[in-house]
């Protein structure tokens, strides 16, 4: 995509995937899960992540899996709140780029 991604579309983006899995997601699964619809880095995701948690929008939680510990994240409701906003503002872009570049017509 020749598109950049800036900063918000990117907190979105990971927001939504975090928010899809009800009891959390881990770094690794969130990072393919961004990755197939952008174009980014794995190593970027993870500042990200990290931005998120502590801007108090995930929450993060350690589980074991196959005798190592793995960081689980999980959206807080201040995280949904932000989200919503995210998905709002997105409508409303979407809808006024599509005018001008003449979608739907």
């Amino acid at each position: 995509m020749k598109f950049n991604t800036g900063t918000s579309l990117l907190d979105a983006v990971v927001l939504a995937v975090v928010a899809s899995e009800m009891d959390g997601t881990y770094g690794y699964k969130i990072t393919q899960d961004v990755r197939s619809v952008l174009d980014v880095s794995e190593s970027a995701l993870y500042p990200v992540l990290r931005r998120l948690q502590v801007g108090g929008l995930l929450e993060t939680y350690d589980k074991e899996f196959n005798g190592r510990n793995r960081r689980y994240y999980k959206i807080s409701g201040q995280g949904k709140s932000e989200l919503e906003s995210y998905k709002t503002d997105w409508s409303t872009y979407v809808t006024k780029i599509n005018g001008i570049l003449g979608a739907g017509r």
